[in-house]
């Protein structure tokens, strides 16, 4: 089947305060680097290239909440030089050739919609902007494969290919705002995800742009036994690596029966075994979502003690009909188990997306802010306890709550969402220390570093902690695909070249 092309721009995550008489300032005092009246006469001789100060400042930040404080005080933690807007891979090619030769950074950018500042230009140069490269190439309705354009939103993908049958599953709660592109490059994981995997389950090829213009492809079988799997070099490397320009991912006819329920638990940690239970007995169910008491009253009519699993599946009725019988009699089976009122799904499915509370929150001096990781099934009553403690811990730490939003045979993700209202000159050093409480939590308890939100900048000093001895094998990847490291430099706590000097953050 043949493709559609689509338009869609960009969603600011938070109105920045700038005018052209006081176009946004730097926060971060580091030396960037600017282009020269050639360079850009040489960019825009491949592509349309902007340099207009207000839009090279909007376009230099996305949605960390650190980067919503900072816009409130007019400020960007730092402007690219320029806007690149490739409408192809060759485009994109002669983008990174040239930008490789000069040593100008480039930082790949679709719907900027993460949580972690993966897409700020820490150091200047380029943006390369994805987002001009929408649309659904062609779809395989008998292997059941999609080839879709790197900036592509999901409603477009998804309104395009269920009008012929199919879905591919994936509902990140940015869905509205994010790009595939986006997806692949910060390893994204959608809120059906126990039904129908993670991105990285989803992906059968990528079309890759390398830092010297080389354009390359991985994958494109079932399942290959040639060596190591290419494609997961890529999947969330944010950008490091290579630029996504194509990917081709599986897809599902439409579902014929959709099933919920909703339960209610005495402890958090009798829910969690309830749903290690349901995982191991080898059902699927779309959202299998499992909210603290705080959480449940807050977002699901609870009474404050009480917490609430929510369940959704959807599919063929009678993959359906077993997941959900499992799931009730599991459930059923724990001690204190009461069955509640299924409109508590629905509530969720009308709001599951909604921002609205984090934006006026952040306008209001509030520090707000999500962290998911994950672990094993025999580690996550301890990170729940331990996480929740160590945030409540640092001081004008408001809240402290959690959910469990992903699960698998072996472990499950944990989503901590955590408030704290500090004096204005503040804001900074309590997101620090919160972020500091809650990671040495888990990461003392078990847990990794990030489930689906990725590293970009808030948890880069992290990284190399986290990955341990393997550490060095992710640089040495970096040290040979990108050795001028042009491709956004200052993330996934990489080193840096000796032409960039070190960001003071935090």
């Amino acid at each position: 089947m043949t493709g559609k092309t689509f338009s869609r721009e960009i969603t600011s995550p938070i109105d920045l305060v700038q005018d052209a008489q006081s176009p946004a300032r730097n926060h971060l005092a580091h030396t960037t680097i600017a282009l020269t009246n050639q360079q850009v006469s040489d960019l825009q001789n491949i592509c349309e290239t902007i340099t207009a100060p207000l839009e090279t400042a909007l376009a230099s930040r996305d949605w960390w909440p650190l980067t919503m404080h900072w816009a409130l005080a007019g400020e960007v933690p730092t402007r690219a030089a320029a806007i690149c807007r490739p409408t192809s891979t060759e485009q994109v090619s002669h983008v990174l050739s040239y930008c490789n030769e000069k040593r100008i950074p480039v930082t790949a950018a679709g719907g900027r919609s993460g949580v972690c500042g993966a897409s700020i230009p820490l150091y200047g140069g380029v943006i390369l902007d994805t987002t001009a490269m929408q649309g659904v190439v062609a779809l395989d309705d008998e292997s059941l494969t999609v080839e879709v354009l790197p900036g592509t939103f999901g409603p477009d993908l998804e309104a395009h290919i269920q009008s012929l049958g199919f879905t591919v599953g994936h509902y990140p709660q940015s869905f509205d705002i994010a790009t595939v592109g986006g997806w692949v490059a910060c390893r994204g994981a959608g809120q059906y995800s126990t039904r129908y995997g993670k991105i990285e389950d989803m992906v059968v090829a990528l079309e890759v742009v390398l830092a010297d213009g080389k354009i390359i492809k991985t994958g494109g079988s079932p399942r290959g036994a040639s060596g190591p799997d290419l494609n997961q070099i890529f999947i969330g490397s944010e950008g490091t690596l290579g630029v996504v320009t194509r990917v081709w991912l599986k897809c599902h006819p439409l579902a014929t029966l959709e099933r919920r329920a909703a339960f209610g638990f005495a402890t958090f940690e009798d829910g969690l075994d309830a749903c290690r239970r349901i995982m191991r007995r080898g059902a699927t169910p779309a959202v299998l979502r499992l909210y603290d008491a705080p959480e449940s009253q807050r977002g699901q009519g609870g009474d404050g003690v009480v917490c609430a699993l929510l369940v959704l599946d959807e599919g063929d009725v009678a993959s359906v009909t077993a997941s959900m019988n499992i799931v009730e009699e599991e459930c059923l089976a724990t001690i204190g188990c009461i069955p509640r009122d299924i409109e508590t799904v629905e509530r969720w499915m009308h709001h599951r997306n909604d921002t609205s509370a984090l934006q006026a929150l952040t306008k209001k001096g509030f520090v707000v802010d999500t962290m998911e990781i994950a672990a094993p099934w025999s580690t996550l009553p301890a990170i729940f306890n331990a996480t929740r403690e160590a945030m409540l811990k640092v001081p004008h730490a408001r809240s402290s709550t959690c959910h469990l939003s992903h699960s698998y045979i072996d472990g499950a993700c944990l989503y901590f969402t955590f408030a704290a209202n500090p004096p204005a000159d503040e804001v900074e050093k309590t997101y620090v220390a919160l972020w500091d409480a809650g990671t040495r939590a888990v990461l003392a308890n078990g847990g990794n570093l990030s489930h689906h939100h990725g590293v970009g900048m808030n948890r880069s000093r992290f990284v190399q902690e986290a990955l341990g001895s393997a550490f060095g094998v992710l640089v040495a990847m970096k040290n040979s695909l990108d050795p001028q490291g042009i491709l956004n430099p200052g993330k996934m706590g990489l080193p840096l070249p000796d032409y960039l000097e070190a960001a003071q953050w935090p």
